[in-house]
């Protein structure tokens, strides 16, 4: 046999089961966004590079875009976020936009990392922003919706948990310690990788900055400091609100978070399995001026981002992914012979009209007919035989619990 050509490395085949899965997740994201009021956009699949090089940061520029000449000679890439294509959507239409926006996206985007547990190079990511409010409302209304999909898809609060922070705090209490606006950014990278590097190596890599060795231990203390949080007014806000919210149980304090990205000012959040056995499920912030760097005018803001990599390995590691959603509400008419073909297509045909999902079988004997129903995840399988046909009624079979029973022809909607 020839070998069978590979799929690109980084990528994802989806059969009907897993495109099932994706489609009840997006169901479920989609009633989160919608739950609060925010509405469905979507931007292209390729932007300039000089959209990301505004304010995305080197690393996810240089080392992790997908980018190329198109045919003129113009460096593109394929999105490897999609807030920067937001906030140009936003400067392109500020005038006639109402604010505060409430916009969520679905879809594709790419990054050219090392394929690993819970990383792919093509991934598909929901997105949720509010444009246009600098509160400490908004910033919570986030966390709600976030803490509000969790639970929609069955994952409570002791399974994952939203850790927060706030850069502003975190810039006052840094300088405190000494440490100059110069070093800030690099030591705010390196404290987003604490838990990703051995502690004698994140040790030395922040005093490679040029930190002394009080600093250093400053800088410990602070990050094991969890009620530093009660230092902030706009965390204790935050915490008051998700507690009016009904979602309190979901948000904790965590002095390490701080995202990567450059473009967040103030308000930084992740969700993470409790176990520790998965990279952040979502993440997010604050950031003020996104749009005024793409050329509009400045605009604050929030919003998440969850890839649907790292969500689904924890829903399967729960025992919470669905089964049986290829064929929801399908019916499985079968054939009870050749003559009575003809009928059981004009059967299909009323379902179909009265709004149901149908397939129909190809003559064969009943039970392989059964057998490939029960197969497909169909729950109910019609037979129309010549008795039905001539008393105009049907025999409907459950596939789950064996039981079956004869109904009008005219009342088959009330049964499902």
């Amino acid at each position: 046999m020839k070998n069978i050509v590979r799929s690109v490395k980084g990528t994802r085949d989806f059969y009907p089961d897993e495109m099932a899965r994706r489609a009840w997740l997006v169901e479920k994201l989609k009633a989160a966004s919608e739950a609060f009021g925010y509405q469905r956009y979507e931007g292209p699949c390729l932007e300039t590079i000089d959209l990301y090089a505004a304010k995305s940061g080197e690393e996810l520029v240089k080392e992790q875009a997908f980018v190329f000449e198109d045919r003129g000679g113009d460096p593109i890439t394929l999105r490897p976020e999609l807030t920067p294509t937001l906030a140009r959507m936003v400067a392109s239409q500020q005038n006639e936009l109402v604010f505060p926006l409430r916009w969520w996206a679905f879809g594709p985007f790419w990054r050219y990392e090392r394929p690993q547990k819970g990383r792919t190079r093509e991934f598909y990511q929901w997105n949720i922003d509010l444009i246009g409010s600098d509160s400490v409302q908004a910033d919570a209304e986030l966390l709600a919706v976030a803490a509000n999909f969790l639970s929609l898809v069955g994952l409570r609060a002791d399974m994952v948990q939203i850790l927060i922070n706030d850069r502003r705090l975190m810039d006052r209490k840094l300088t405190e310690i000494g440490i100059g606006t110069q070093t800030k950014p690099e030591l705010l990278k390196l404290i987003d990788r604490i838990d990703k590097q051995p502690a004698d190596i994140w040790e030395k890599n922040v005093t490679d900055l040029g930190l002394s060795a009080g600093q250093v231990d400053a800088i410990k203390v602070l990050l094991a400091n969890t009620d530093l949080w009660q230092e902030s007014e706009e965390l204790s806000q935050v915490f008051e609100y998700v507690r009016a919210l009904g979602v309190g149980e979901y948000i904790r304090y965590e002095p390490k978070i701080i995202r990567g990205l450059d473009y967040y000012t103030g308000l930084v959040f992740e969700a993470h399995e409790t176990k520790g056995d998965f990279r952040a499920i979502l993440g997010g912030g604050h950031y003020a001026n996104l749009v005024a760097d793409v050329g509009g005018q400045p605009l604050p803001g929030v919003g998440f981002a969850m890839g649907d990599v790292v969500v689904m390995l924890v829903l399967e590691a729960y025992g919470l992914l669905p089964s049986n959603l290829s064929y929801p509400g399908t019916v499985f008419v079968t054939v009870f012979d050749e003559k009575m073909l003809v009928e059981s297509i004009k059967l299909t045909k009323e379902l179909r009209e009265s709004g149901f999902n149908v397939i129909l079988a190809e003559p064969d004997k009943l039970g392989k007919q059964f057998k490939l129903a029960d197969r497909l995840g169909v729950k109910f399988a019609l037979v129309l035989g010549p008795d039905e046909f001539a008393n105009g009624t049907v025999t409907v079979k459950d596939l789950r619990s064996f039981e079956q029973r004869s109904i009008l022809r005219t009342e088959i909607g009330s049964i499902f």
